[in-house]
């Protein structure tokens, strides 16, 4: 060391540490597992204090100052927190988490090797309903006697997918170009490493009941079996603020302010000019629906 160096000590967590190449399974087939991680909940501390040192000494500063930065939306400290994840996914699944176009990926190739014989299937009961409301999204169940029909129709074609694809490349076919017809639910794999703060942005949409079900029994195994145990303090406020909170649009606290004070046909009135209702007969937009929902948690009724 040089007469102006300081010694750095390297953050461990010995909880993740433990669980480094652990494979957590999710759904039928795939998993998720630490290969690699950087910094703690100290470290967010370390960065925002501009510091070196261990900053504060009790842990109920350090955790303070975590909720304040998470709370108002500080979100350079938590940069400072990297994971890297060995995943399997569906592909079906894969091309909606790719979209988080925050992370540093690299995917396994179909092009170099063969394809992972590895379908999702869907059991009998899984069979979901398309919503009414929300044309991306599923509402309810099939009936189980119509799951059973669409279960046996799956598996027949993934035995015809699968028998076509190594038929293929049994007649000397590119792998290139016998990938072509694999369905989207084959299992693709890939080592995905991204900061904190963009790992919370993901966990907030993807945790979030309207995430479709796949790529939220991901985002849940990451969240409560990874995160929770690498960065306590930062999944506690992670919970508190972002979780279990709610936003309100500058339009909801109008309306909100009109019926905390009683005036619900002032509220229905304003909630009509501000184009919340359709149709003669002011069916209630989204906005509207969304309203009611974060009025419910709130114990209070839309007066619509």
């Amino acid at each position: 060391m040089t007469e102006n160096s300081e010694r750095i000590i390297r953050t461990g967590v010995p909880a993740l540490e433990e669980m480094l190449g652990d494979k957590i399974n999710v759904l039928d087939d795939g998993f998720v597992r630490v290969v690699d991680y950087m910094g703690s909940d100290e470290s967010i501390v370390q960065a925002a204090r501009v510091s070196y040192g261990k900053g504060t000494k009790q842990v109920s500063q350090d955790r303070g100052l975590i909720r304040y930065l998470l709370r108002n939306r500080h979100t350079t400290p938590f940069e400072m927190c990297e994971l890297k994840l060995h995943i399997r996914v569906p592909m079906d699944c894969w091309r909606q988490w790719i979209r988080h176009r925050t992370a540093n990926v690299n995917e396994y190739s179909t092009r170099y090797s063969v394809a992972i014989d590895a379908m999702r299937k869907t059991q009998p009961d899984e069979w979901r309903l398309q919503s009414e409301l929300n044309k991306q999204g599923s509402l309810g169940s099939m009936d189980n006697t119509i799951g059973k029909a669409l279960t046996q129709e799956e598996d027949n074609f993934h035995n015809a997918c699968k028998q076509l694809y190594e038929q293929r490349l049994d007649q000397g076919v590119a792998r290139e170009q016998a990938r072509k017809d694999l369905p989207l639910c084959t299992y693709t794999e890939a080592y995905w490493k991204i900061d904190l703060h963009n790992l919370l942005h993901f966990l907030s949409l993807r945790m979030d009941h309207h995430a479709q079900y796949e790529i939220r029994e991901y985002a849940t195994a990451i969240g409560e079996k990874i995160v929770a145990k690498w960065l306590p303090l930062t999944w506690e406020a992670f919970q508190d603020y972002r979780i279990n909170a709610m936003s309100l649009s500058g339009p909801e606290v109008i309306l909100i302010g009109l019926l905390v004070k009683g005036e619900k046909e002032e509220a229905f009135s304003k909630a009509r000019e501000m184009g919340w209702f359709t149709g003669g007969d002011l069916k209630p937009g989204r906005e509207a629906r969304e309203l009611a929902t974060k009025l419910d948690r709130l114990g209070l009724k839309a007066p619509w």
